[in-house]
């Protein structure tokens, strides 16, 4: 998520996608309006994609980092070419 905003009851999420082709998108969008919902004090949720901003791995807490990290960080690959013929072996 990028921002929520409460007030009266209403709630207006703006979501960050990793990719704009994700193929969850339209589920994500409605999983997330109907658990913001859900929320006491919540009567409208509203929830709306955000493509003026890039999605970047900084935005992953440390935790996710750590699970999802199955490359090592560009910088500590001086030369790709051969990190990639020692791994495809």
């Amino acid at each position: 998520m990028r921002s929520v905003e409460t007030a009266g009851g209403r709630a207006r999420v703006e979501l960050l996608l990793t990719s704009g082709w994700c193929p969850f998108a339209a589920r994500v969008i409605t999983e997330v309006r109907d658990r913001i919902q859900e929320q006491p004090g919540v009567r409208e949720a509203e929830v709306e994609v955000v493509w003026d901003e890039a999605w970047t791995v900084d935005r992953l807490s440390p935790r996710a980092a750590r699970l999802l990290r199955f490359l090592p960080a560009p910088a500590q690959v001086p030369d790709k070419e051969d990190y990639i013929r020692r791994e495809l072996r």
